[in-house]
């Protein structure tokens, strides 16, 4: 698959709002727990409950959303497809990003280890 100019905008555009409760509701529905997928969220974007609630609130979009993040140094770990897109290899920066948390919450869903997903050791 190719990344456009048009499909790295729209991602660009989208609200984080809009697409948080899907998160929510794919980990709850794989037996993980909103509690972990803010976990999840802070270790790649530093942000902690109230931030992400006010950036809910405030209906940020993902351009936005990771201009405030300070994305954790070991995000670059992040490997594999989703989307159908290979993580590693997506060219623009916010898409890039943006495709680590789908990726991220995606192996929370697939019941992978917490120490897995966070990239430790």
């Amino acid at each position: 698959m190719t990344n456009t100019a048009h499909h790295d905008e729209k991602i660009a555009k989208m609200t984080f709002s809009s697409v948080y409760p899907h998160y929510v509701t794919k980990v709850e529905k794989k037996g993980r727990t909103k509690e972990e997928l803010h976990r999840v969220i802070e270790w790649l974007t530093g942000f902690d409950e109230a931030k992400l609630q006010a950036l809910i609130e405030s209906k940020a979009n993902f351009e936005e959303f990771f201009q405030q993040a300070t994305l954790h140094p070991n995000a670059r770990l992040i490997t594999g497809v989703i989307c159908g897109y290979r993580v590693e290899e997506i060219e623009n920066p916010l898409t890039q990003k943006t495709r680590y948390l789908d990726k991220l919450v995606d192996e929370l869903a697939k019941g992978r280890p917490m120490e897995k997903i966070l990239r430790v050791g």
